[in-house]
């Protein structure tokens, strides 16, 4: 049953790259955004990746990190590493910024109070998990409070193995979980074509047909079918935007368009 201040507006979900942790200032300008919008009675949820501090670690203990189609190959070595720069570091890192914009906020993971169920996406990609949405009662206390939850993407099996999930399809299954909107915020402006030229908007064909082409590849492609996965299950578009204007976000709340939106 989802509280009364819920019921006023749809949760947005937000996605945050891992390159945003490298910049304090962009960390403080994304806060301040998100302040002026929970102040104006915009519920959040963030959820976060940490790429460029789990490859830094990973490096530090001298191991290669691996990538297949977007993916991180996580073996069973390399995840307490993983679960330390993502559940911890980069987890607090935010945290520590929300505080600083006077956000009163919870440091959470996808593994806390039941909130999904996961389970090991494919065996070639080691400990990666994948995620879908089963108890909303924690989230929906934590929203009712009027607190930023910031959620990284690591998760937790039924069998006690911690996993290691893509915080685009990380995002995707919280925005399922509460059905909310859902903005995937990365360092570029959106999606670009082969002429690097931000592209407004987009639909499955198109999508297809750019992957084809090679012209979304990668990182990019994981994030697009997310964002695709979500719109078309739950009906409405997408914004896949840049965190380096957060006041884009403000503009958003008020029913602008920012970035590329993905349709369903």
């Amino acid at each position: 049953m989802q509280t009364h201040s819920l019921a006023q507006k749809p949760v947005m979900v937000l996605k945050v790259g891992g390159a945003l942790l490298q910049s304090d200032i962009a960390m403080e300008e994304l806060m301040q955004a998100a302040a002026t919008m929970m102040a104006g009675g915009q519920p959040l949820i963030m959820v976060h990746g940490g790429g460029c501090l789990v490859d830094e670690q990973l490096q530090v203990n001298g191991m290669v990190s691996e990538k297949l189609e977007g993916l991180r190959v996580t073996p069973a070595e390399h995840m307490p590493i993983v679960v330390g720069a993502l559940a911890g570091t980069s987890n607090k890192k935010l945290q520590a910024a929300a505080i600083k914009a006077g956000i009163t906020s919870l440091g959470m993971s996808l593994g806390d109070a039941g909130m999904m169920t996961a389970t090991v996406k494919t065996p070639q990609l080691g400990l990666v998990g994948e995620v879908t949405p089963k108890d909303a009662s924690y989230m929906e206390f934590v929203l009712s409070k009027g607190w930023l939850p910031i959620v990284s993407s690591i998760a937790i099996s039924e069998q006690g193995e911690m996993l290691n999930v893509n915080a685009d399809q990380a995002a995707t299954a919280l925005a399922k979980l509460v059905s909310g909107s859902l903005v995937l915020l990365s360092d570029v402006s959106g999606v670009l074509d082969d002429k690097g030229e931000l592209i407004q908007s987009l639909n499955r064909a198109e999508v297809e047909a750019l992957t084809k082409t090679g012209v979304i590849a990668k990182g990019m492609k994981v994030k697009v079918e997310a964002a695709l996965d979500v719109a078309e299950s739950m009906g409405q578009a997408v914004q896949i935007a840049s965190w380096n204007q957060a006041q884009q976000l403000i503009a958003l709340c008020q029913g602008e368009t920012v970035g590329t939106q993905i349709q369903p």
